[in-house]
């Protein structure tokens, strides 16, 4: 029995290494470019309480290096803490518009509501290219270039990038680096990029999408309640016949801190039930499948002796390999590819968590808000 189980585990990790798309890799990055074409581009930032980054980052966008016409839009989304007023001081540069949100209609997720009302803009309907990122991502310079060179010489419909994520205090250095490991698990980035393969995915920090095929889908309309507004705009931006691109950014950082682990475990929780589509029979395939993958090669390693235990030891240590790409990346320690499962167990429980809030009605929950349950469409 403990045979089959430790084959079973280590043939699910063949499968991952080897043919799921090289997820593990880590390698797709834009090198610097400047595009052939002096293209329309309009920034669009959605905020809320962003007071302790958004100076920053609207000053990256506005010391672009870009030789196009550029436009930014900030819309307020009803913050509490100055982030509206710390923005409005930045207006005197013509480029940037600060706009009041609206009162959250009913049936929007508040960032997609915001972000709605950003589209919005005179600005913004007239440019080529439309770039949707977080009011706590700052920019190099040359970073719009790089996204509409990329968009251009290929022909893209939408080009998203993982920011860089702040990976300084504890929590975010055992559990960030996962984070992003995970997401290309589920997404593998070459699979998004392939014409064929049919995964639509994207990161939220940074999503340069023709202003055109926006029209096409009907702007954020049609996702309108979605926590995991990302991938969802992706997935309906492939279905109406666009091309997408997904990498890492070497331009771009988040300045978001997780100073604990209830901020990264509270981050997570946030959409993890969404993602299983608010289904607890999906969870339990979820718990069954996370504790196989990560719980089974260590505990055969400790508990089991001759071969099951070899195998364990095989496994695990393939786990801890693979996911070295993403540690090098982050400038962490290998040693961290053994805590793996450890951290794919903090993972799965906060799923847990995700799940249980959402049917005690406080799913969802993120800046003073709570979406206890999608509205329909």
């Amino acid at each position: 029995m403990l045979l089959t189980i430790s084959m079973a585990s280590f043939v699910a990790w063949v499968y991952l290494i080897g043919f799921r798309g090289s997820f593990w890799r880590s390698t797709q990055v834009l090198p610097v470019c400047v595009p052939t074409r002096a293209a329309k581009v309009a920034v669009v930032i959605p905020a809320r309480n962003e007071a302790a980054s958004i100076e920053r980052s609207l000053e990256s966008l506005l010391r672009q290096d870009y030789a196009g016409e550029l436009s930014v839009v900030l819309v307020d989304d009803g913050s509490t803490d100055g982030t509206g007023t710390i923005a409005a001081s930045l207006a005197k540069d013509a480029r940037l518009k600060v706009v009041k949100g609206l009162q959250l209609e009913d049936g929007w997720s508040g960032k997609l509501w915001a972000v709605h009302q950003g589209l919005a803009q005179a600005a913004v309907k007239a440019a080529d290219y439309v770039l949707l990122t977080d009011a706590d991502v700052e920019h190099r310079p040359e970073h719009i270039s790089t996204l509409v060179s990329k968009a251009e010489a290929e022909d893209l419909d939408l080009v998203s990038e993982m920011v860089r994520l702040r990976c300084e205090t504890l929590a975010e250095r055992a559990l960030i680096p996962a984070f992003v490991f995970f997401f290309q698990m589920l997404y593998p980035f070459d699979w998004v990029a392939s014409s064929t393969k049919r995964v639509a995915g994207a990161a939220g920090g940074t999503m340069l999408i023709r202003r055109a095929t926006l029209d096409r889908v009907e702007g954020v309309t049609r996702i309108r309640a979605r926590l995991i507004d990302d991938c969802a705009l992706a997935k309906e931006i492939q279905s109406a016949g666009g091309r997408l691109w997904i990498g890492h950014s070497e331009l771009a950082a988040s300045q978001r801190v997780c100073a604990n682990w209830r901020d990264v475990g509270n981050m997570i929780a946030r959409t993890a039930y969404e993602q299983l589509d608010h289904s607890p029979w999906i969870l339990l395939g979820c718990v069954v499948g996370m504790t196989f993958l990560y719980g089974v090669p260590p505990l055969l390693a400790f508990l089991a002796n001759g071969l099951p235990r070899g195998i364990g030891l095989l496994t695990w240590g393939m786990m801890a390999g693979v996911y070295q790409p993403t540690l090098r990346r982050f400038r962490r320690s290998p040693l961290w590819g053994f805590a793996l499962p450890g951290i794919g167990l903090f993972y799965l429980c906060a799923t847990v968590i995700s799940a249980i809030r959402f049917h005690a009605g406080r799913g969802g929950g993120w800046k003073d808000r709570v979406y206890p349950a999608r509205p329909a469409a």
